[in-house]
């Protein structure tokens, strides 16, 4: 390991790998790892953020506008992360004194 080590920073100069680096990549070539990308990491799919989530958070808006993002996760069954992602994000709502506004206010809405 130490003398890939040594030919690949000679090579590379300092910005390479550090040779702890260069051993565990070693290590995991010669058990048969192919790649060097990230593999996908366990955990839950961000599956929340679909075009019905969206509707149903902008049908909550719109039945109650002083709605926070707290109750909109517990009615709907989603984090307080995505519910703010869709809100903001998704459906670009803001807080407007106490209540849920579209960035982009039609005539309508300015009565």
């Amino acid at each position: 390991m130490t003398e890939v080590h040594q030919q690949t920073k000679v090579q590379y100069g300092d910005v390479f790998l550090s040779q702890q680096q260069v051993y565990e990549w070693s290590m995991k070539f010669r058990n048969g790892v192919t790649s060097v990308a990230d593999a996908p990491h366990p955990g839950h799919a961000h599956t929340v953020v679909t075009p019905e989530s969206n509707a149903a958070v902008e049908a909550l808006v719109m039945e109650n506008c002083r709605v926070s993002v707290d109750e909109i996760a517990k009615l709907l069954n989603m984090n307080h992360g995505s519910a703010h992602h869709v809100i903001h994000d998704g459906l670009q709502f803001h807080k407007v004194s106490a209540r849920w506004v579209p960035w982009q206010l039609t005539p309508e809405l300015k009565r």
